[in-house]
């Protein structure tokens, strides 16, 4: 009987330690989930100085989006001093516990050699996994991996594949890209149309890079029947929208009345937005419409 009796005490002791640290486990799990919603809280904000902490105790409770968002701020130098081996590590922690932006970013430190030696072939396998994961970004960057022959043997189809798996998944640069290999023909066969219709896809979707392409189009005429007000339209969109090379040839079709009434100072005022927004040629242009007004 009184064998029974320490068996039981056992037991007991036992469930009541099983309960402990089970009850310690959730409330671990969901303070860590807590930390990491306030943390995103001040984080949006750009609160940083409240963050850091917060995420710290996040990541180090298993909440591994918390790693991933600490790894950032590492690497800006947000809240933090700025610290790229920090970074890794976090981005490393975040990969390894299945957030894809951490497989993501922790490919871009390898690519580009920040906070680790430069390893274009671990880049590529993390721009996989990542990809393999659902982020789109990863996926597009490995297409651009396998465009240029960067870190894997060069494979333009695969390229291809992948750009459409991008520009199908929502992300507008993927069909920008995409375009792009239809008007050289790389990986595809060259299709101008099938180009317009992409770099379409990608303006209306906010790609202002592929407003410009496709005013190109419509003012040389490829792909589409030559429009030079369609094109100037697409210009000025791509302008408004921070794309400066849309600034520098509205600009031009400002100076040269296509398109639009020819005016000197606009063309002027737009190509000095672009030379002021780091576009080069917006510059050599400016230079030029100074000399022709002062003449």
């Amino acid at each position: 009987m009184k064998k029974v009796v320490v068996l039981l005490v056992c037991a007991v002791v036992l469930l009541v330690g099983y309960v402990v640290l089970y009850k310690s486990g959730i409330e671990s799990i969901f303070g860590a989930n807590k930390a990491y919603e306030q943390g995103e809280a001040f984080y949006n904000n750009k609160e940083y100085d409240k963050v850091a902490e917060l995420f710290k105790k996040a990541c180090n409770g298993g909440e591994v989006h918390a790693c991933y968002s600490l790894g950032v701020m590492y690497e800006k130098g947000n809240g933090v001093e700025k610290d790229l081996g920090k970074a890794v590590e976090l981005f490393k922690k975040a990969c390894d516990g299945g957030e894809v932006r951490g497989c993501y970013n922790l490919g871009i430190m390898y690519d580009n050699g920040n906070g680790v030696e430069k390893d274009l072939g671990k880049a590529v396998e993390l721009y996989k996994k990542a990809c393999d994961g659902g982020e789109m970004f990863g996926c597009g960057t490995l297409g651009a991996m396998y465009a240029n022959g960067n870190g894997v043997e060069k494979n333009e189809q695969k390229a291809v594949q992948l750009y459409k798996k991008v520009c199908d998944g929502g992300n507008m640069f993927g069909c920008y890209n995409l375009g792009v290999m239809y008007t050289k023909g790389n990986g595809v066969e060259k299709d101008f149309s099938k180009a317009v219709e992409l770099f379409k896809k990608a303006c209306d979707g906010g790609e202002m890079l592929g407003c410009t392409i496709l005013g190109i189009m419509y003012a040389d005429g490829s792909g589409v029947e030559k429009d030079f007000s369609k094109a100037a339209e697409l210009y000025k969109k791509a302008c408004d929208g921070g794309e400066m090379r849309g600034c520098t040839n509205l600009g031009s079709m400002y100076a040269n009345g296509n398109g639009v009434e020819k005016d000197f100072s606009k063309a002027a005022e737009l190509l000095k937005k672009a030379c002021d927004g780091g576009e080069m040629l917006g510059c050599r242009g400016l230079d030029i419409i100074y000399r022709l007004m002062a003449k």
